[in-house]
């Protein structure tokens, strides 16, 4: 029986244990939702009821972080909680209130809504640090800046190459506080800056800028172009030999060679270069290459022939022509080619007289070695007798000429003999063609329609001659009418062939 009371007993406790227990209603904690670090602010935590008389503390932490207090307040009368806070930069974040019997141990603590807080601290202290590497660099890397600050909290950054701000692109991406720039140019070179901002409340704005960073992309150098022109000195001659990039961070070393031997070479503070060789006319002396480089890559130019062709005649000329209306020749097309020639100069005469390039009726389009244009607009002051000269450029002691031309408005608009001739001919030779085919066309319906009238005459001449033998008197037995007919038709016959040498006669008649 002893065990029986004694669990009955241990029953009651629980019981009346469980029944003083007392669930508070979940506190309510109001606070400001952004603050300025290092200023103090108040939170208020507050019940909703009041069950009994009692001390109630209540404790501000962050969410998930109870190990460590952020403050707290004992309210006699549950009287609603103040807890002021010296604001920090790790407030930020979920708070939350528990409140909780200060006295009474069975009262289950409880806690309130979260509470979100934004912490403002002051931006200051800006400064860029280049994380790619070198401020000089070429073309084509990457560029990472980033822009560090000593203090500040919910920063805005903003970029600007030499005072102008950076806009967002596929080419420069912003991230957070770095910058990245892909595939530069050396149009990305120059002064960056980073500012950094940050406000509270929109009411307080702060702003720190940094120090200018140079940056300084330079350009590959491009892939030379090689060329060469003749002097002469002395009788001797030289081919200078021009080496020129189009872009290329300077200086710039070129190098000439001649297959694999180095004939020159030199450093220049601009993107060309000009070395001398010696050449003999005629003559193939090898062949030459353009080598550029100005600290990043070398650029090899084309081969090209150390050759030089004088100027061989003969010297064509001829031309085209363009027509306005009624197709008269408005404007003429003139061009002149040597036979042979590295270096030609061209030069264009009319009745003698030398043209320069622009005139008031022409224009010189030079294209050597391949030819020489001139431009020609038909007019009065267009006659005359034009011829060119090809000499070389090098040396104009001799001068090759082509056949002279003369050229009018009445020439040029007049039709050639050569087509007179032929529209000429082609009309007489329809004329004789219409006239056979008309005369081959009577012979012929005269043979046809002949043949015709001597058939109806030898029709008419047969149905005669059978009128005059009538057999109806006759009344023999059919075989003997028969034999009679016979013997009528073999007279007949003979009858007709006396009679041919008449047909005949008419015949040729008709």
């Amino acid at each position: 029986m002893f065990p029986s009371f004694f669990v009955v007993t241990l029953g009651l406790c629980y019981c009346l244990k469980e029944s003083s227990q007392v669930t508070l209603v979940r506190p309510v904690l109001i606070g400001p939702s952004e603050a300025l670090v290092k200023s103090v602010v108040d939170f208020e935590c507050a019940l909703d009821t009041d069950p009994w008389n009692d001390t109630v503390l209540f404790q501000l932490y962050k969410e998930d972080n109870h190990d460590k207090l952020l403050g707290e307040y004992s309210s006699m009368d549950w009287e609603a909680a103040v807890i002021p806070i010296l604001v920090k930069t790790y407030h930020e974040g979920n708070l939350e209130c528990v409140a909780k019997a200060q006295n009474n141990s069975d009262i289950e603590p409880i806690v309130s809504y979260t509470h979100y807080l934004k912490v403002i601290e002051p931006v200051k202290g800006a400064k860029i640090d280049v994380l790619s590497g070198p401020v000089k660099f070429f073309e084509g890397k990457t560029l990472k800046l980033r822009c560090n600050i000593t203090a500040g909290t919910h920063v805005s950054y903003k970029w600007l190459l030499n005072g102008r701000p950076i806009s967002q692109s596929p080419l420069h991406r912003f991230a957070d506080d770095s910058l990245w720039i892909y595939r530069t140019t050396s149009k990305d070179s120059g002064s960056y800056k980073c500012v950094a901002t940050n406000n509270f409340n929109n009411t307080q704005f702060f702003t720190t800028n940094s120090s200018e960073v140079l940056i300084t992309v330079k350009d590959v150098v491009s892939v030379p172009d090689i060329s060469f022109t003749v002097s002469k000195e002395d009788s001797q001659y030289s081919a200078i030999v021009a080496c020129q990039s189009t872009k290329g961070s300077l200086p710039i070393t070129f190098s000439l060679y001649s297959k694999t031997e180095l004939v020159a070479n030199m450093t220049v503070e601009e993107t060309n270069a000009a070395f001398e060789v010696p050449v003999v006319l005629g003559r193939h002396l090898g062949w030459l290459q353009c080598w550029a480089n100005n600290g990043d890559q070398t650029q090899y130019s084309e081969w090209i022939p150390l050759e030089v062709v004088p100027v061989v005649g003969p010297v064509k000329m001829h031309y085209d022509y363009d027509t306005g209306e009624n197709y008269a020749v408005t404007s003429l097309r003139l061009y002149c080619k040597a036979a042979k020639g590295s270096f030609p100069r061209y030069q264009w005469f009319i009745n003698t007289t030398l043209l320069h390039d622009r005139g008031s009726f022409y224009h010189v389009v030079n294209q050597p070695p391949e030819q020489s244009v001139l431009l020609l607009s038909v007019g009065r002051s267009s006659t005359g007798t034009y011829h060119c000269e090809v000499s070389d450029s090098f040396d104009n002691t001799t001068a090759i000429s082509s056949k002279r031309r003369y050229l009018d408005k009445d020439v040029l608009n007049r039709l050639p003999t050569l087509v007179v001739a032929a529209v000429f001919g082609c009309f007489i030779a329809l004329i004789l063609l219409v006239s056979v085919c008309c005369l081959v066309g009577v012979m012929f319906r005269r043979r046809v329609y002949g043949h015709k009238s001597l058939s109806l005459e030898m029709d008419k001449m047969v149905a005669a001659y059978e009128g005059e033998l009538d057999l109806s008197d006759y009344s023999e037995d059919a075989d003997v009418v028969v034999a009679a007919r016979e013997g009528e038709f073999d007279q007949a016959s003979e009858a007709s062939a006396d009679e041919w040498p008449q047909i005949e006669e008419e015949k040729k008649t008709l």
